[in-house]
């Protein structure tokens, strides 16, 4: 991650093999602060546009925490307009890493509560560790309600009435609760996690999957479930359009015909 000499790096980024290991790094909870969010915000752009990314995965450093979200005492010694600022900084950063036409996984490898899981709420695919921690949003033992899109992306992916039912009472729910609830997809074991959810991104990778198909089905759910139905149709008839002119859906239709596995290229 690029940063300025006095700046210190609270977001690690590097790539391999197609995909793109977004870090956060403020240890010991990964708390973000405006800084951490303008560097969150960088990596998702580079991600975004780098031919050679595929796939992203966030992560949380060391192995208790994903992220307790929002610094809380850096909030306590800002006024009211940086909060509000804060919130909305937050907020744009985290549309544009749920828009990006790429799957974007979270490696929940601990802990995730609070603006942690606001954070994973904008990630497509979240894959928890055993018995690593908690998740939930309890921001209203503070006063303040989750601000940074909780409400509206955790009503989205649970049943509005347990979305309500869990933000009202700040419970946090254990990986296997959440599982059950449809608000995590899988849980690894710890013994081979990292490992394993690096093996799941690479299956999106060429050549195993088409690439670029995979983010426009990711935009057509994303961009689709936001307007009316017809228009929801007619956005996935343009994108089908661009991938029946593409060279995987060529491959993909020969190689399905030739009864073998198709060898995509990710365009």
């Amino acid at each position: 991650m690029i940063t300025t000499p006095t700046e210190k790096t609270l977001v690690n980024y590097t790539v391999t093999d197609g995909i793109a290991v977004i870090e956060l790094t403020n240890p010991p909870a990964n708390t973000y602060s405006y800084e951490m969010m303008s560097q969150l915000d960088a990596a998702i752009v580079q991600a975004r546009f780098d031919e050679q990314v595929h796939v992203l995965v966030i992560r949380g450093a060391g192995q208790k925490f994903f992220s307790a979200g929002a610094d809380i005492e850096m909030l306590n010694s800002v006024t009211p307009t940086y909060k509000y600022y804060f919130c909305l900084h937050a907020n744009e950063t985290l549309t544009r890493l749920e828009q990006t036409p790429k799957l974007v996984i979270a490696a929940l490898n601990g802990h995730t509560v609070g603006g942690g899981l606001e954070i994973a709420l904008a990630c497509d695919i979240r894959i928890a560790c055993r018995n690593a921690g908690k998740i939930g949003l309890p921001e209203v033992n503070l006063g303040v309600l989750p601000g940074t899109g909780g409400t509206q992306r955790l009503s989205r992916a649970v049943p509005k009435n347990k979305a309500i039912e869990l933000m009202t009472e700040g419970r946090l729910l254990s990986f296997e609760e959440a599982l059950e609830l449809g608000l995590i997809n899988y849980i690894y074991e710890p013994e081979r996690y990292w490992e394993q959810v690096l093996e799941y991104a690479r299956s999106f990778c060429p050549p195993n999957r088409a690439a670029r198909t995979v983010g426009r089905i990711k935009r057509a759910v994303q961009s689709g479930s936001e307007v009316a139905l017809a228009d929801g149709l007619a956005l996935e008839r343009e994108l089908q359009q661009l991938c029946f002119q593409s060279d995987d859906a060529r491959e993909g239709i020969v190689a399905y015909i030739e009864k073998r596995r198709g060898n995509f290229v990710g365009h």
